[in-house]
């Protein structure tokens, strides 16, 4: 425990706390209008080390701040390290000694610079001299601060943050280290001429076969996809492995959300080589449901889940095998699995708006793709870091 002359910092560690922790994001948020309530199931199994597979090769701690005279805590934070990311070569970010910080949330900047502290305390007692943050809690879930697009909701699997939390994580002498952006796009227009005959060269071309994802193979799918996945991004700064339990994981709770039309994978002479993941965006209907499943939100959310419409559309994940990288053909199959979404998007979801990323500031070759489709950034997300 943690006293100074206002605010006390206590660690987590039993049931009521966990939920005392839970209850700090909905109450501090509610009156942001583009804030979205997440399911608060889900928010519980980030947190639950049984549940959530990050734990498996994480060790991670939670820490309340109360604020003297008062029985409600007043923000919250995780403080955490990746074993995983500890044996990344630092070159691409992570490294040995790197911890990390989340799930920030603070009445004031008080507050804020409290449970930095402590977190920062925390991390120098295990080892850790440098921090990267805000991550919550692993880098494939919610990385970086939102320090642009405040005036719009996120769309699914997407943080939203105070604009406030920016000059009170950069007091506690935090400095950018990348900056991760999300792109914009109508659509319902077709995409510029000369993307559209790139497009159809590529259907001339009898070595190329893009389709779509088989739900009824969902397993050996999802093994081709992270596959990919893991080849494709080995080489990005802030890259992690991704864990067969963490995809059965993942998977399992997206399932709901998968529509075999909106997942490709590109297949080059027979061998998959790229794919694109595309997800209906669930974000409208929790908050019209306030992030409540019962009594009545179960069968909002149920109904628009077996047909999703006027659905907005988000890009979480896409990747193309290293070895085509940088290739002419790793465009031409980009914009293929690309073209034939937004078509699907339009025709069976009655989608208007597509959103793409996040995409690292520096990653040139997908960068040069959102602006070739005519997509301008909407959001952008800072990871910060700091030497302890």
């Amino acid at each position: 425990m943690t006293d100074s002359a206002a605010i006390t910092i206590t660690p987590v560690s039993t049931d009521k706390a966990r939920k005392a922790f839970l209850d700090v994001a909905y109450r501090l948020n509610a009156g942001d209008p583009n804030w979205v309530p997440p399911l608060r199931a889900e928010a519980a199994e980030v947190i639950d080390r049984d549940r959530n597979p990050f734990f498996d090769h994480a060790e991670v701690q939670l820490f309340l701040a109360f604020r003297a005279g008062t029985a409600k805590p007043v923000g919250h934070i995780s403080a955490h390290f990746d074993r995983l990311a500890l044996s990344m070569p630092p070159k691409q970010g992570m490294g040995p000694g790197t911890g990390n910080w989340g799930l920030l949330e603070a009445e004031d900047e008080e507050v804020a610079a409290a449970l930095i502290a402590k977190a920062e305390d925390w991390l120098r007692s295990r080892g850790m001299d440098r921090v990267l943050a805000p991550i919550s809690l692993s880098i494939w879930e919610e990385p970086g601060l939102l320090t642009t697009g405040h005036d719009h909701p996120p769309t699914v699997m997407m943080g939203h943050h105070d604009a406030r939390y920016q000059p009170w994580v950069e007091a506690q002498g935090y400095a950018p280290a990348k900056l991760l952006r999300t792109f914009e796009i109508d659509i319902r227009v077709p995409f510029p001429r000369l993307i559209q005959r790139i497009i159809a060269s590529g259907e001339k071309n009898a070595k190329i076969n893009v389709r779509k994802v088989r739900k009824a193979d969902f397993d050996s799918e999802a093994a081709i996809i992270l596959d990919i996945l893991n080849d494709a991004w080995s080489g990005n700064w802030g890259f992690v492995p991704i864990t067969d339990r963490e995809v059965a994981h993942t998977g399992k709770k997206l399932r709901p959300l998968v529509r075999e039309d909106l997942i490709m994978i590109a297949e080059y002479e027979g061998e998959p080589v790229a794919f694109m993941m595309t997800l209906p965006d669930v974000n409208k209907v929790i908050d019209e449901i306030d992030g409540k499943l019962f009594p009545f939100g179960w069968a909002k959310l149920l109904r628009w889940l077996r047909k999703p419409t006027n659905a907005d559309m988000r890009v979480p994940l896409m990747g193309v095998r290293k070895n085509l990288q940088n290739t002419r053909l790793a465009s031409q199959l980009a914009f293929m699995m690309i073209e034939y979404i937004r078509r699907a998007a339009v025709k069976e979801y009655g989608g208007t708006r597509g959103e793409i990323g996040w995409i690292l500031e520096d990653n040139q070759g997908m960068n040069a793709i959102a602006e070739a489709i005519e997509a301008h950034v909407n959001r952008e997300y800072t990871i910060y870091e700091k030497a302890l």
